[in-house]
């Protein structure tokens, strides 16, 4: 059988798994890496060749943390659309959320969400649920989930109040080396979710999310994982508190891992004030003195990840009054410029240190064969301009409820490659 062939030529190449950084030519034979080559040595072939001019070359990237609504919300998103918008974005893998209608809690609809994800031309994991139709009282069958194929384990949305629930979740997971990703909040505390208590809060009149109601169940959560050292990871941290409990948790254990998303690390509570329902999400944007405690924790290590919530919701639904509209925003694509923007641009990472917490941290963190890029690798790479900049002005999903619309953003994504194929090129930013 003839191999697919394609052919990357003067690229910068960038592996955060290997630290390798420079210009690089790169022949992908089928779904594989085959060699990386200096430029201008002897690399004959037969297949397409592109020359990238010197624009960058990395791993595709991965979002470990992202709602694509299908089975049961497919108003709002499905597994299609979502793939697209990952694709647009520079994303090859990306790890779904598990509360969906039905939920993940079942071989039928891990199943139905595994078949559909391989129809998409990116690699689709799933979570399954962590208790039986999100309820919090009974545990799924995980070991079950986790050898039909379950990436990891989550109630994410709907925190896990019983602690004994928990621990017990925490021992069956370790035993099929498997993560557990925890939404920390404490709904006994919240009045109206989606909205800062503090200035926001009180903007509208509203009695909001205090920060209490992530530090105290992070300060829980945190303390049992590290009893039972099983993989624990803090889903889209938002207060300086958390930041710091998990800092010190991860002195403890090497179990403990923590994600941020772009937006927490971006926006605070003002942009609740300037942007209604758009900028409402769980748990909320907060204040300077938080999202600043974000960036030094992505920069000391303590956050492991980057990851988008990606959550999308239709415009009817984002229309309701601000008490009543759903929370969250989409972020597969704009998730690399704002790291672009915030991180790299204002100094605060290296590009390659950017990469790595995209890429090879959240892939290490559920075991995916993803991430890094090798000879024998698995050739799924995204390749993009960081100078070129783009006007968020349409998505590939179908929802559109983003704070950043109309904003200009550096890093425009070229081609998106997957198992060796390009499924996404550039045909209207003028790459």
């Amino acid at each position: 059988m003839e191999k697919n062939m394609l052919y990357l030529k003067n690229g910068y190449m960038i592996d955060p798994a290997s630290g390798t950084e420079g210009y690089r030519d790169i022949l992908i034979e089928d779904d594989k890496i085959a060699r990386i080559l200096q430029p201008g040595e002897d690399c004959p072939h037969d297949g397409e060749e592109i020359d990238l001019n010197g624009q960058c070359v990395i791993p595709g990237l991965v979002d470990v943390h992202v709602h694509f609504r299908d089975p049961g919300f497919t108003h709002k998103e499905d597994i299609y659309t979502g793939a697209q918008a990952a694709m647009r974005g520079g994303f090859t893998t990306v790890v779904l959320m598990a509360n969906t209608k039905p939920a993940v809690d079942n071989p039928e609809t891990l199943s139905y969400v595994l078949d559909k994800g391989k129809e998409t031309g990116i690699h689709i994991h799933t979570c399954a649920n962590v208790s039986v139709g999100l309820q919090g009282r009974e545990l799924t069958d995980m070991e079950n989930l986790s050898r039909l194929g379950a990436a990891g384990f989550t109630d994410d949305g709907i925190p896990l109040l019983d602690e004994k629930l928990l621990r017990t979740a925490l021992q069956r997971a370790a035993k099929c080396h498997k993560p557990v990703s925890l939404h920390e909040e404490n709904p006994a505390l919240i009045t109206n979710n989606g909205i800062n208590a503090g200035k926001a809060s009180a903007h509208y009149g509203i009695g909001g999310s205090p920060r209490e109601a992530e530090i105290s169940m992070v300060e829980r959560d945190l303390r049992i994982a590290v009893d039972e050292e099983a993989d624990l990871s803090i889903q889209h941290i938002s207060t300086k508190e958390a930041v710091e409990l998990v800092r010190q948790a991860k002195k403890e254990s090497s179990h403990i891992y923590a994600e941020a998303t772009p937006h927490h690390f971006t926006l605070t509570e003002e942009a609740v004030i300037a942007h209604g329902t758009l900028a409402k999400m769980n748990p909320p944007l907060r204040e300077e003195a938080d999202r600043l405690a974000i960036i030094e924790g992505l920069k000391d290590g303590t956050i492991d990840m980057i990851a988008t919530d990606h959550a999308p919701h239709s415009i009817e639904e984002k229309a309701k009054p601000l008490t009543e509209a759903p929370s969250g925003i989409i972020g597969l694509e704009t998730s690399l410029s704002l790291g672009i923007r915030e991180l790299v641009n204002k100094g605060h990472l290296s590009m390659s240190e950017l990469i790595r917490k995209m890429s090879y941290a959240p892939a290490k963190l559920y075991h995916l064969d993803a991430g890094y890029l090798a000879e024998g690798g698995p050739a799924d790479l995204t390749v993009f301009n960081p100078h070129k900049e783009w006007v968020v002005d349409s998505f590939a999903s179908k929802a559109a409820n983003s704070p950043f619309v109309g904003e200009t953003m550096p890093g425009v994504i070229g081609y998106t490659i997957c198992g060796g194929r390009i499924v996404y090129k550039n045909t209207e930013r003028g790459y």
